[in-house]
């Protein structure tokens, strides 16, 4: 049985979660033999990796609006001397063209050769878009649990170096000028052709629960959603591809963020070997060409943390915050047109009246600037979103604070109306 979606062609395999993972429902159970391993998210329609293939060539093209403009005549794609081809019908990347008061969104077109190619698969794609999730095997990647000896729950504050007094409000107003200069575009999907609002939440879910499986710090999530937001709002994507980009993604932002990251063939293998280690790499080539080499940036983990530790909460309310700030990943409209300090900050208000019954606290007021007033629209956005969760298939985040180190936070139930007149 398979949850689906008409409105967007998204077809969900149901999860249900051991104590160690998440599993899918076994094949065991549908009377076929148990899977052999580990998959954590398969586009199925975009064309497997066929060992004895060559790999095609795929031109960057510009994109402004409805009209498409291939390279300069006389421009070739760079091919690959080892890979004898036939030439097929490629899989066309688009770069949008900046707007005006823009100009830093995209920082890194200006150093892009249109004629660049990057080598993909290029099977037929479909309209469908598939992701399975299974849990039920070893992972090749083995790593002694010794490494993770420290939790991040504990090096949240105790080495978190934003969080350090004598700086805090310098550091606070770097972070405020950084973040506007690092921002995606609020509304860049209406000017994708083939993917959806719902395809990048089905995205941004899978990157959750591959964050969870491999244990990764909450701030390589935000990372990834950055990274992967900022190349949308200048890239126009075909769904088949959509999921190598999230994944180049999460590998980038492992890289920056985490002490032990994954390998990159590890990478390749939650996605069940749909794309090559030679694809992923070229992805992430490019993805830093269109960042810039930009990964430096504020998020809203960053910021939340900074208002906890300025303004001190109970353990509980400090977890339903993370939660609520999480949930804003979900969704591009419309948290992308907030600040990420100002979602922090409603995160921050959201759970404080949940558990505590008091809104925002005038030390934070006077530290962030913010007033509560502000803070109202955010607020009323994150509302909605935590009281509609528990009834959309996006699951992974919900269950990621089912845990008890989390205490359950997402079983609690934020109140029906919040005050804020």
């Amino acid at each position: 049985m398979h949850l689906s979606s008409s409105k967007s062609g998204v077809v969900l395999a149901p999860v249900s979660r051991g104590p160690d993972a998440c599993q899918m429902i076994t094949r065991g159970q549908l009377g076929q033999d148990p899977p052999q391993r580990t998959v954590l998210g398969v586009l199925t329609e975009n064309g497997q990796y066929r060992r004895t293939c060559g790999q095609e060539l795929t031109t960057l093209r510009c994109f402004s609006g409805s009209e498409n403009v291939y390279p300069p005549a006389g421009k070739k794609a760079l091919s690959d001397s080892r890979v004898q081809a036939p030439a097929k019908q490629g899989f066309d990347i688009y770069m949008d063209e900046p707007e005006q008061g823009n100009r830093d969104s995209c920082p890194g077109r200006k150093g892009m050769a249109l004629e660049d190619a990057y080598e993909v698969d290029t099977s037929a794609l479909k309209s469908d878009l598939h992701f399975l999730l299974d849990f039920n095997t070893v992972s090749p990647m083995l790593v002694d649990s010794s490494l993770h000896s420290q939790s991040e729950d504990a090096s949240d504050f105790g080495t978190d170096v934003i969080n350090v007094t004598e700086y805090a409000e310098e550091i606070h107003q770097y972070l405020r000028e950084a973040e506007i200069r690092h921002r995606p575009k609020a509304h860049y999907m209406r000017k994708q052709p083939d993917i959806t609002e719902s395809m990048r939440t089905i995205l941004v879910d899978w990157l959750a629960e591959v964050g969870e499986e491999y244990k990764l710090r909450a701030e390589t999530l935000y990372l990834a959603v950055n990274f992967l937001d900022r190349f949308l709002s200048c890239m126009s994507v075909l769904r088949g591809k959509l999921q190598l980009v999230g994944t180049a993604a999460i590998l980038l932002a492992s890289k920056y963020e985490e002490i032990y990251p994954p390998e990159v063939d590890e990478f390749v293998y939650i996605t069940d070997d749909t794309y090559t280690k030679r694809q992923l790499l070229r992805m992430e080539h490019l993805l830093l060409k269109v960042l810039a080499f930009d990964l430096t940036v504020p998020t809203t983990n960053q910021f939340l943390l900074q208002y906890l530790r300025r303004q001190g909460v109970c353990i509980r309310t400090e977890n339903l915050a993370k939660y609520v700030a999480e949930l804003s990943l979900l969704e591009a409209d419309p948290f992308l047109k907030y600040l990420p300090s100002l979602i922090a900050a409603a995160a921050y208000c959201l759970a404080n009246y949940t558990v505590n019954r008091h809104f925002w606290p005038e030390t934070l007021a006077t530290f962030t600037g913010y007033s509560l007033t502000e803070i109202v629209p955010c607020l009323s956005e994150l509302h909605k979103t935590c009281l509609s969760i528990p009834h959309r298939p996006q699951q992974a985040i919900r269950e990621k604070y089912k845990a008890s180190k989390y205490m359950h936070v997402s079983l609690m139930e934020p109140p029906m109306v919040l005050p804020l007149q």
